[in-house]
């Protein structure tokens, strides 16, 4: 995952096609849901990754590197136990990011409300004009509750 990132570091600009492109090099498995043409959902080695574009241009390469799926009643029987093992599986995973060639680039960016909200536990950084936020997320109670790694770039 991080030699992905080191790949989507590179392309300027950051466009699906060309994240799609360097999935698809690097051998990573389609997951068959292509969006405007552009496969958007990607597999390997146990981690999922999917490409987001939203109509303000931004583009966002998600990667989610742990997963806890709901109990068999379609909940969690007790979600902050699997908010503290998700904190230790974003705790293990942070120095794979800061221990990559990647360090070099990174400043640590300051968390926004909305990254509150949005985000359980979360470490966040700038990486060259892009933003690279590493964090716990449950989209909803019914949800899994996962430790994703997120490249976006905003259209300048």
């Amino acid at each position: 995952m991080i030699a992905m990132l080191e790949e989507l570091r590179a392309l300027a600009p950051l466009t699906a096609e060309g994240a799609a492109a360097r999935f698809s090099a690097r051998e990573w498995t389609p997951g068959g849901k292509p969006r405007d043409g552009v496969e958007t959902s990607w597999d390997k080695d146990g981690v999922g990754a999917w490409i987001q574009t939203f109509s303000s241009g931004t583009v966002t390469v998600s990667f989610a590197v742990w997963i806890r799926d709901v109990d068999e009643s379609g909940y969690f029987d007790d979600v902050e136990a699997v908010y503290e093992e998700a904190e230790r599986a974003l705790d293990g995973f942070l120095p794979e990011i800061e221990g990559s060639p990647l360090a070099g680039h990174l400043t640590e960016a300051e968390q926004t409300a909305e990254d509150k909200d949005e985000f359980i536990a979360l470490k966040k950084w700038t990486l060259d004009d892009r933003t690279l936020t590493a964090g716990v997320v449950q989209p909803d109670t019914d949800l899994p509750v996962m430790v994703v790694v997120a490249l976006e770039a905003v259209p300048a």
